[in-house]
């Protein structure tokens, strides 16, 4: 299996990945008719997202609980939504992908999805 460890294998773990979400019955429709992404311009901040995330390059630029805010707002990201990106997510790594670097983005994709599940839970109720 190969080790995931260039900016390519990023592209290529984020495009096979959001491959799965946008046919995903129980999220696809947060990404097709609630945020309406624009993925020539969703994918190249995805790919930044997580080459800073596992790699340490600081080439994203964003906040990321920012954009999920006025989401969560329109339609409730509950816990089983993070539950099944996490599921997608894990099974994309798992099928392209081993090593250090893989496993460290299942854990930090797991820290993610547990603030971002807080966050827009905490939002819901104020």
């Amino acid at each position: 299996m190969k080790k995931l460890e260039s900016r390519e294998d990023i592209e290529h773990l984020v495009n096979s990945f959001y491959a799965k979400v946008i046919k995903d019955e129980q999220i696809g429709f947060f990404f097709s008719d609630v945020a309406k992404v624009d993925w020539n311009k969703h994918l190249p901040k995805m790919y930044s997202f997580w080459e800073s995330i596992i790699f340490g390059q600081m080439s994203y630029k964003g906040n990321p609980m920012a954009v999920h805010f006025p989401i969560n707002e329109i339609q409730a990201m509950e816990q089983k939504h993070f539950d099944r990106w996490l599921k997608l997510w894990r099974e994309t790594i798992e099928e392209n992908f081993a090593g250090e670097n893989a496993d460290m983005a299942i854990y930090k994709s797991e820290n993610i999805a547990k603030l971002m599940a807080f966050k827009m839970d905490l939002a819901r109720r104020l």
